[in-house]
């Protein structure tokens, strides 16, 4: 990805009609992560055409039914990414999808170019990990539907949701993943951001976070203010924090996929603030943590 290409891409910059966001790795400068979000009125279909990439059919807010190669799922999705872990379907590529909106829908399709076509599988939300990371002020949920380990069904995709408590610092200690080595494989990442607000469950547009990328000789140094529905790229570097406006928890998507023939989230803490790690030992988690399950609402 070239220094000129656009990292930060406000709400609304990558919208097509109705849609949130269309992001094909051309536009990102890249070659294999994308993501786009959709939005259907209640009862509407939308057909799609994956081509050369698969993707995760994950909910944000709705339900949905998904029919693709001759069978269907049924999604039980949630009011919005603040209420609960949702239900998902992992789509191959060169499939034609239909999506069926059983109410007003927003679905995200995090997706990957890939070469392996793979048969379309259910993700049910009781089957997806909900791991609580850091500790004190660096306490948050990973929701890991769609990670290594977890979730096998997929060539090159990867994907999980962040959720961060308002006041609180998430992607920290700072990380990277573009160098092939011991620690780290090469991963292009795309964070996707919505944005709560204290004592309620759905996203709005008042607040705000900040996300940090850098690297370490200072030729990338982006601090950008986050806002609902902003979209930030990584391409290569250090990225982390990304941290929560006191009132206004913060939930993302990460979608990342690179060139390793096997799946891999792998990555190195900045060396200069990895021994944030240590000092976690003995210190109590947020108890605000977790904050959704499959259930609904923790906390």
């Amino acid at each position: 990805m070239s220094k000129t290409s656009k990292l930060h891409w406000e709400r609304g910059t990558l919208s097509d009609g109705i849609d949130p966001v269309r992001l094909n790795p051309g536009e990102a400068g890249w070659t294999y992560t994308g993501l786009r979000v959709l939005r259907l009125l209640p009862g509407e279909t939308r057909q799609l055409r994956t081509g050369e990439f698969e993707a995760f059919v994950l909910p944000l807010a709705g339900s949905c039914r998904v029919r693709v190669d001759g069978v269907e799922f049924e999604l039980a999705g949630r009011r919005s990414v603040f209420e609960r872990v949702t239900d998902f379907a992992y789509v191959p590529r060169d499939a034609e999808v239909e999506l069926i909106a059983e109410g007003a829908l927003e679905v995200a399709l995090p997706m990957a170019r890939c070469e392996r076509r793979l048969d379309p599988k259910y993700g049910p939300a009781e089957g997806v990990p909900v791991e609580v990371r850091g500790a004190g002020p660096a306490t948050r949920q990973v929701t890991g539907f769609g990670v290594p380990g977890i979730w096998d069904h997929a060539d090159k995709l990867n994907a999980c949701e962040l959720l961060t408590p308002d006041g609180n610092w998430s992607s920290y200690p700072p990380h990277k993943h573009d160098t092939a080595s011991d620690c780290e494989v090469v991963n292009e990442e795309v964070y996707y951001f919505r944005i709560g607000e204290t004592g309620s469950i759905m996203p709005s547009n008042k607040g705000f976070g900040l996300h940090r990328t850098y690297t370490a000789d200072g030729a990338l140094d982006e601090n950008v203010a986050v806002r609902d529905g902003d979209v930030f790229l990584v391409p290569h570097g250090y990225h982390g924090p990304c941290i929560a406006a006191p009132g206004y928890p913060m939930y993302y998507l990460n979608v990342l996929a690179g060139p390793a023939d096997e799946r891999s989230m792998a990555f190195c803490d900045d060396p200069a603030h990895a021994w944030v790690r240590d000092s976690w030992a003995g210190m109590p988690l947020d108890p605000r943590c977790p904050i959704t399950s499959s259930e609904g609402r923790v906390r």
